[in-house]
């Protein structure tokens, strides 16, 4: 299994989801045609690389904004992990936290990140940039314990912008 590539049509979901400690539900559909949508997928709630991604999503949520782009995480985690975990080791989120927990890894089986390999049963860490017309605009699979680089997704949302 591969993960999308640039150009593919962004596979659209409707999951739970958590912002702070308000539960609702996300569906990627809601932002086509009004926001680029940089969805960033991390292993495991209470880990330290996701603590650490999830608080750098965080603090540079403004230089999203400015590039017309809102964050969406993701992880195999429920809804409910989500909202302890940011209760309890990462401090309120401003943006939502999708739960791809059942059918457990719906959403990364069809970007392709699912984990084939072990750990089995979480998806990779990965981010993809889904542009405003629902297309894929960047991907990028990382190494379980590495810290994926804003400046990428920057990039690229530059060019969009």
């Amino acid at each position: 299994m591969a993960a999308l590539k640039v150009g593919e049509m962004a596979p659209d979901f409707e999951v739970p989801a958590a912002t702070g400690e308000e539960k609702h539900t996300l569906r990627l559909s809601e932002y086509r045609g009004k926001k680029n949508v940089v969805l960033a997928f991390h292993p495991l709630d209470w880990t330290p690389v996701c603590s650490s991604q999830s608080q750098v999503y965080e603090a540079d949520r403004q230089k999203f904004a400015a590039l017309d782009a809102v964050v969406v995480g993701m992880s195999v985690d429920s809804v409910f992990s989500h909202v302890a975990w940011q209760k309890h080791e990462i401090g309120k989120l401003t943006y939502p936290m999708g739960s791809d927990f059942h059918p457990h890894g719906e959403v990364a089986s069809r970007y392709g990140i699912m984990r084939t390999a072990p750990p089995l049963g979480i998806n990779e860490r990965a981010v993809f940039v889904v542009d405003k017309q629902g297309r894929i605009a960047f991907s990028k699979v990382y190494e379980l314990g590495e810290l994926p680089d804003n400046e990428d997704v920057f990039e690229v949302l530059r060019k969009l912008a």
